[in-house]
């Protein structure tokens, strides 16, 4: 422990070091994050401590709900822990903490409290750490003019699967309904190029195993309006994606679409999810179906 976290209990430490990873978090996302079995107070209470050590700072929602950011001298604390791997964090300010960048950035990290309540339901391996956000992907090979894809989020879940550990890695694409909706589909397609994407020089796999073991699958959360607008968004989403030539030239890449509010209420194991191969078909986010519909459990 260095100078800068010294006297702070184990629970704060975590609460700082979750800030410099996801930028902005909820009262409510800490509690579940990292204080499950306390008190929502006890959560206020420590972040309070926290502010007035000038460790992070805050904006207030509409709703008197608080919103969580690291100040200066919580990120240069942070940095200053011992081994650590991630890179170096520019600030916040309480202008950018109350503007666009804030929705967007609760919406992503909600679908990663989703999937740590499950990991805790099931001990299984997924934590406050699990995922990591805006990861750039390259779409054309050196020489040419730069195209990259940036994923919302990238999340591996270690699950535990008769006696064995099994690795899920998935993109995340979180979209609040803010932009066309075939603007979605074409972002969604990119994943499709990053697939089939050669990797230069002498490699002959695929560009993406270099990064990963296996490609990830593509679970796109939709939020930010009425549930029977998201549902509508939803279907024709699904439609434009089955048309995408570059989704259509990879079906080995799985696409899983849902609703934020369905994520929250039942949880990823549930049967909220429909993909583009089969539309109908509700399954959860490995792709099973309920016992008893005519498919695999």
């Amino acid at each position: 422990m260095n100078a800068g976290t010294r006297g702070l209990r184990g629970s704060s430490v975590a609460i700082l070091e979750s800030l410099y990873q996801h930028r902005l978090l909820s009262t409510r996302q800490v509690h579940d994050l990292h204080t499950p079995k306390t008190t929502a107070r006890f959560t206020q209470e420590t972040l309070v401590e926290l502010r007035a050590a000038g460790l992070v700072d805050r904006v207030i929602r509409p709703g008197g709900l608080g919103v969580w950011f690291l100040s200066l001298s919580g990120i240069e604390t942070v940095e200053e822990i011992p081994n650590r791997v991630e890179t170096r964090r520019t600030s916040i300010s309480p202008e950018r903490a109350a503007g666009p960048l804030q929705a967007h950035t609760l919406a992503v990290n909600d679908v990663g409290v989703g999937f740590v309540r499950l990991a805790r339901e099931r001990g299984e391996e997924f934590g406050p750490f699990g995922w990591r956000h805006e990861i750039a992907h390259p779409l054309t090979l050196p020489g040419k003019r730069q195209e990259r894809l940036i994923a919302d989020a990238i999340l591996t879940y270690q699950a535990d699967e008769k006696g064995a550990s099994r690795f899920h890695y998935r993109f995340i694409e979180v979209d609040r309904a803010n932009r066309p909706v075939d603007d979605l589909s074409a972002q969604i397609g990119r994943y499709g190029r990053l697939y089939r994407r050669p990797a230069e020089g002498r490699y002959a796999a695929a560009h993406w195993t270099r990064r990963y073991r296996v490609f990830p699958n593509v679970i796109v959360v939709l939020a930010g309006r009425p549930r029977p607008n998201l549902e509508r968004r939803r279907r024709t989403l699904l439609a434009l994606c089955r048309a995408d030539a570059d989704l259509a030239q990879s079906p080995e890449l799985q696409v899983f679409v849902c609703l934020l509010p369905e994520l929250e209420q039942d949880g990823p194991a549930a049967t909220i999810f429909r993909t583009v191969a089969k539309p109908d078909r509700p399954v959860d986010w490995l792709g099973r179906c309920r016992v008893g519909q005519g498919e695999r459990p």
